[in-house]
């Protein structure tokens, strides 16, 4: 590894983890404009032109809070369970293909962090760890109401994994790949994989607002039922990352959605008229976060629509209704895999 390609990777970090966070501070501002266009009033307008300033007055909100640590808790896991969400949601941006590559001084420089060859098996690791976050957070409280709202997000998170993680084997099947850069780089033109993984796209879709506890399965944070969920007894800026990690996770699902079958940074036609290298990388980098950001518009757009399931609701669409749909579609992605060899079986 040379000195310049360890620069540009380090440089390259610093920007994905830069523009994530800024754009999950941003969501919380977006997410509040919708909500006012929907119900018909304005929204944030007072911090700044637009309102454009408030994720800046409720971060320096959020630090100059009275900081408060039970005196019952496990004081040292009650400090690292809001960290430790907010890390696992981080992470996961490192093997997402922002775009192809860049010609910089005669070298070529790939936009992705990392290109691992196990790139959906690095995702559904992170995503596991992040249910500890959450665990670790409710039991270290002491507090009854925390500890339930934690096994319910926690039970819900793993159960909807289930669902995920079937409809994504149905993926590799198609792929043939573990790489999510592979998997971008063979959706070119208008071979997008929701035009063969309809169903295992849909099954994604709906597992990933459960697992970011995105309405109508935000049950681990419904005030009516358990007065604050798993972080009941959180404030200041610890709570403050609690909330943080839900938007970061947003905009990654939205990211990972987009890639897996959405085509990723891969523009139709665009090809035809653009014939520069990096103007093409670059315009590919713009095309994703246009996908990205109608995929966070969409979960806000989902959140002021629906009403919350029950959690018994939640569960049976989970257990019942998901995992079977999800084995149904795996099924069907072999047989069709495997059809030429399947008619020959017949027609001998």
């Amino acid at each position: 590894m040379t000195l310049g390609y360890f620069i540009y990777k380090l440089i390259l970090v610093v920007l994905v983890f830069a523009v994530t966070l800024v754009i999950a501070m941003y969501s919380t501002y977006a997410e509040r404009k919708v909500a006012g266009f929907l119900q018909d009033r304005l929204g944030p307008n007072r911090a700044g032109w637009f309102g454009i300033l408030q994720p800046v007055a409720d971060a320096v909100k959020l630090f100059m809070k009275e900081e408060m640590i039970p005196s019952v808790s496990n004081r040292t896991l009650f400090i690292l369970a809001p960290g430790l969400s907010l890390l696992t949601a981080c992470m996961t941006g490192v093997v997402i293909p922002w775009g192809t590559s860049l010609n910089l001084f005669g070298a070529n420089y790939s936009l992705q962090v990392t290109d691992l060859n196990i790139g959906i098996l690095y995702l559904f690791g992170v995503v596991s760890i992040g249910v500890y976050g959450i665990m670790i957070g409710g039991w270290a409280s002491n507090n009854k109401y925390s500890l339930l709202g934690a096994m319910r997000a926690s039970s819900q998170m793993i159960s909807y994994e289930v669902a995920m993680g079937i409809s994504i084997i149905a993926l590799i099947m198609t792929t043939g790949t573990l790489s999510v850069g592979q998997i971008a780089a063979q959706q070119h033109g208008w071979h997008w994989n929701i035009l063969v993984q309809p169903l295992g796209c849909l099954i994604f879709v709906v597992c990933a607002f459960a697992e970011t506890n995105r309405a109508p399965f935000d049950l681990p944070e419904c005030e009516q039922e358990l007065v604050g969920g798993y972080h009941t007894e959180y404030s200041s800026m610890k709570m403050g990352f609690y909330l943080f990690a839900e938007y970061i996770n947003m905009f990654i699902s939205s990211a990972v959605i987009s890639t897996f079958y959405f085509g990723g940074y891969n523009m139709p036609f665009v090809g035809r008229f653009v014939h520069d290298a990096n103007a093409l990388a670059l315009l590919g980098v713009v095309f994703l976060f246009a996908k990205i950001f109608f995929g966070i518009f969409f979960f806000m757009w989902v959140r002021w629509t629906i009403p919350r399931f029950r959690y018994d609701q939640l569960m049976n669409l989970g257990w019942k209704v998901l995992i079977p749909l999800s084995i149904l579609n795996l099924v069907l992605t072999g047989g069709w895999m495997m059809r030429h060899e399947i008619l020959s079986v017949f027609i001998k």
